[in-house]
């Protein structure tokens, strides 16, 4: 692992899929059947290097957040 693989890159709402993966690395036990949008987006607002607008975020986005991540999950199984 390089010195820059330690820094932690800005995350935007536009940037889903390094979200999952970001969301994979700090939730590996996450049930997503049960996870909720509000839970959803509070651990999204957590996250390392999280730098946009969490006001931006609305019900669409972050099922869209959950479903990616559903998937990415299901291809990790």
């Amino acid at each position: 692992m390089s010195a820059a693989d330690d820094e932690v890159q800005p995350l935007y709402w536009e940037a889903s899929y390094e979200i999952v993966l970001s969301l994979m690395e700090h939730h590996p036990d996450a049930d997503l059947d049960a996870l909720g949008l509000q839970q959803l987006w509070e651990w999204i607002i957590a996250l390392p290097g999280f730098a946009d607008d969490p006001a931006l975020a609305n019900d669409d986005l972050l099922t869209d957040i959950l479903r990616e991540w559903y998937e990415e999950q299901s291809e990790a199984s």
